[in-house]
C-alpha cells in the first residue's frame, strides 16, 4: 500500500509530458487506441451514409380523391399498414459497405392563399409502393407529381421579402401513452354511429390565411422495429400497474446463492428441524409462498388508470412509426399575420389530446422572447424552414413513435360530409365502352334481334334513387349509403 502511495506520488510530481508518457507505458493507450478505432468506425458509417443517399431520388405527389368520399380513416391506416414494409433492418455489411440510413415518407398538407392540397413526398424508388396502398383504398384517387412547393421560399432569415413562423411538435409524455383516436370522435345518433371527422376542424384552419400566406404542416414517419420501441413501451406499463422489477444478480450472489448452495442450506433445515421438532423447509416454503406480495398492483388501479394501461396495451398491439410533426407559416412581410393561423391550427391539434394521457404540443418555436431573442428567433426560423424543405426527422426536437392509428387520426383524407370550398378533389372518371364490344346482338347477327333483357328491380340497382330523392350508392364494404349530389363537392 504504501509503495503505491509512493508510486503516484512521484508519478504526478513530474512535469506533464511525462504523467501523459508513463500513463500510455501504464496502459493508457489501450484507452487512446479504442477511442481512435471508435471515432474511424463512426466517420466511415456516417461517409458511408451520405454518400449512399446522395444517390436518393425523390418525387412528391398531390393526391386528390373523389367527392363522394365515404371512407373513414380506418382506410388510411391500412394504408400505412401497406408502406411500412419498405422497412430495411441496419447490418454491419450495409452500414459498412453500401452505407445504411432509414427510410421515410413525408405526409404534408399545404395551404397556399387557402387552397388546400394532400401530398406525399417519396422515393422514386417506392413510389409504386404508395401508389398501391392509395389505389387499395381509394380506386378513383388521383396521384399526380408537382414542383416541390418549397423551393420558392427564403432559407435564411433575417430575409427582405418573407417571416416565418415554424415549429416542432412533441409529446408531452412517453409516446407509450396514446393520443385520442378516430374512433373516439364517434357518437351514436338513434341507432346509426356517426363519425364527427376531426379532419374538417384542421381543415377548417387552413383557410384562415389570403393572398401572399401559406401554411405548411409536415409529418415526417419512418419504419421502425417493434423491438426498439414496445420493449420499452411494455417497461412503461409495468411502471403503470407497480410491478416489480427483478434486481440483477452480481457475481457474489452467484457464488453464494446457486443450486448447491441452497441444496446446503435445505440439508442442514432439515436437520435442525428433526432436532428441534420445528417445521421442515417445505413448510416454511408453503408458508412463505402463501404470504408473499402480489407481482403488481393492477388490483388496485383507479378505473381511470385501468383505461391508461388498456389503451396503452392497444397501442402496441399495431404498427409503429418513428414521427417528426413540423409546421410553418411564411408569408411576405406586408402579409404576415401569424396569429389568426397559428392559434387555429395548434386549436385544431387539441382535438387529438388526453389531458390525463399524452398531448402534442409545439415546443421547439421560433417565438422566443430573452437572452439575445431576436438572434435565436433567426437561427431557429433557418434550422426549421431547412429540416422542413430537407425532410429531416432527426433536426429539432427528439422523435416520438406513433402508431399507424394514432397517424390516421392527424393524416387522412376527409370525408364527403366535411365541407371545404378550396380542397382539391378529383373528377368523377368516366370511362367508355371498347370500340369493338358489341352492344346489341343485332349488330352481330343480322336479322335478328336482340331478346327482352329483365328490367332490373328498383332496389337493386346501385344508383337508384331513394330516401327522399337521394341518390343510392354501395362501398368497398357493402354498405348503402344514400347521398345528396348537390351537396358533394
Amino acid at each position: 500500500m504504501d509503495a503505491a502511495i509512493l508510486f503516484l506520488s512521484n508519478l504526478f510530481l513530474q512535469p506533464l509530458y511525462r504523467v501523459i508518457l508513463d500513463l500510455l507505458m501504464l496502459g493508457g493507450w489501450t484507452v487512446v487506441a479504442y477511442l481512435l478505432i471508435y471515432a474511424g468506425l463512426e466517420i466511415e458509417k456516417i461517409y458511408k451514409r451520405e454518400k449512399y443517399t446522395s444517390t436518393w431520388e425523390w418525387v412528391l405527389l398531390a393526391i386528390d380523391i373523389p367527392a363522394l368520399n365515404i371512407q373513414t380513416p380506418k382506410a388510411v391506416e391500412q394504408l400505412f399498414s401497406h408502406i411500412f414494409s419498405i422497412w430495411e433492418p441496419p447490418s454491419i455489411t450495409t452500414m459498412f459497405r453500401r452505407g445504411y440510413n432509414e427510410e421515410f415518407y413525408s405526409f404534408e398538407i399545404i395551404s397556399i392563399e387557402g387552397y388546400i392540397q394532400f401530398l406525399v413526398r417519396v422515393r422514386v424508388k417506392y413510389r409504386d409502393v404508395l401508389e398501391a396502398a392509395v389505389y387499395a383504398q381509394y380506386p378513383e384517387a388521383e396521384i399526380i407529381e408537382v414542383e416541390d412547393y418549397v423551393s420558392g421560399i427564403p432559407t435564411k432569415y433575417p430575409n427582405d421579402t418573407h417571416d416565418i413562423w415554424a415549429a416542432d411538435y412533441v409529446l408531452t409524455k412517453h409516446w407509450a401513452f396514446p393520443l385520442r383516436l378516430y374512433r373516439d370522435f364517434e357518437h351514436s345518433i338513434s341507432k346509426d354511429t356517426v363519425l364527427k371527422d376531426p379532419m374538417g376542424t384542421l381543415l377548417e384552419s387552413f383557410t384562415r390565411i389570403g393572398p401572399g400566406e401559406q401554411v405548411w404542416f409536415q409529418i415526417i414517419i419512418a419504419p421502425i422495429a417493434e423491438k426498439l420501441w414496445k420493449d420499452e413501451a411494455i417497461e412503461k406499463i409495468k411502471e403503470m400497474v407497480g410491478e416489480k422489477k427483478e434486481s440483477g444478480k452480481s457475481f457474489l450472489t452467484w457464488i453464494f446463492d446457486n443450486t448447491l448452495t441452497r441444496e446446503i442450506s435445505k440439508g442442514f433445515a432439515e436437520i435442525n428441524a428433526q432436532l428441534s421438532g420445528g417445521a421442515g423447509p417445505g413448510e416454511d416454503a408453503g408458508a412463505s409462498k402463501d404470504s408473499h406480495e402480489p407481482k403488481n398492483q393492477i388490483l388496485y388501479l383507479t378505473p381511470g388508470e385501468r383505461k391508461i394501461v388498456e389503451a396503452m396495451e392497444d397501442k402496441i398491439s399495431k404498427i409503429g412509426f418513428r414521427t417528426k410533426i413540423r409546421m410553418i407559416y411564411v408569408a411576405k412581410k406586408e402579409a404576415y399575420k401569424p396569429n389568426k393561423a397559428i392559434n387555429s391550427i395548434t386549436g385544431a391539434l387539441n382535438q387529438f389530446n388526453v389531458p390525463y394521457c399524452n398531448m402534442l404540443l409545439p415546443k421547439y418555436m421560433t417565438s422566443v422572447e430573452y437572452m439575445f431573442a431576436e438572434a435565436r428567433k433567426n437561427y431557429r426560423r433557418s434550422v426549421l424552414m431547412h429540416a422542413y424543405q430537407e425532410r429531416a426527422i432527426e433536426r429539432g426536437k427528439e422523435p416520438f413513435v406513433l402508431n399507424i392509428e394514432e397517424l390516421a387520426t392527424i393524416w387522412h383524407f376527409p370525408m364527403s360530409h366535411v365541407k371545404t370550398p378550396l380542397l382539391q378533389k378529383a373528377e368523377g372518371k368516366h370511362v367508355e365502352p371498347p370500340a369493338g364490344l358489341p352492344l346489341d346482338i343485332s349488330s352481330v347477327v343480322p336479322g335478328t334481334s336482340a331478346p327482352p333483357q329483365p328490367a332490373m328491380p328498383e332496389s337493386e340497382s346501385p344508383n337508384t334513387p331513394d330516401e327522399k330523392g337521394k341518390k343510392k350508392y354501395v362501398t368497398d364494404s357493402g354498405d348503402v349509403r344514400y347521398v345528396d349530389d348537390a351537396n358533394l363537392g
